[in-house]
């Protein structure tokens, strides 16, 4: 697990706020933000609701091309299509890997009616290589109205979202402290 010096002009630092939410901050921005049920913490499973303390690269954007357009950003971006899914069987060979769907084994679908993969930041969590039961689908995504808990992600309004991504260089990663 990456735990090393974050850069606040580099690096997307996702912490405790004083008013006992989370923030998330990168250069001279601040916003709200969601993290896991259980906080941020050290991983310890498959579905822990742990956001997994750590500095994650940027894998690439994916976004739903049906309702917005494609976030401006120096990272790969790719629309998600209604048949996108995410693997989350720690038993399964395609484990923290997306797949389509239908799709047998326990997975995330992508397509979501309530907005909140609208916009998905892959982070580089458990992917180099995959472990199985490390934790599956760690992302930064679109936030509830009311910064509600997420499964171990982080979240961020829309608009701010979209913010951050215009910011981010090439170098930028995801920092749970």
């Amino acid at each position: 697990m990456p735990l090393v010096a974050k850069d606040p002009v580099l690096d997307l630092i996702v912490s405790k706020a004083t008013d006992g939410g989370h923030r998330a901050e990168y250069a001279d921005r601040v916003w709200p933000c969601a993290v896991g049920r259980a906080g941020i913490g050290l991983k310890r499973g498959e579905g822990d609701g742990i956001s997994p303390r750590g500095a994650w690269p940027i894998r690439r954007v994916l976004y739903r091309a049906d309702r917005l357009a494609a976030p401006q950003t120096v990272f790969a971006v790719n629309p998600i299509a209604p048949d996108d899914g995410w693997c989350d069987a720690p038993d399964h060979r395609a484990y923290n890997l997306p797949v389509k769907l239908p799709f047998a084994a326990s997975h995330e679908e992508m397509w979501r009616a309530d907005g909140l993969y609208d916009i998905v930041v892959v982070l580089g969590h458990n992917d180099a290589p995959v472990v199985p039961a490390a934790g599956s689908a760690v992302f930064l995504h679109v936030a509830r109205p009311d910064y509600g808990p997420t499964a171990g992600c982080a979240a961020l309004a829309r608009d701010d979202l979209l913010d951050f991504l215009a910011l981010a260089g090439p170098e930028t990663r995801l920092c749970f402290c």
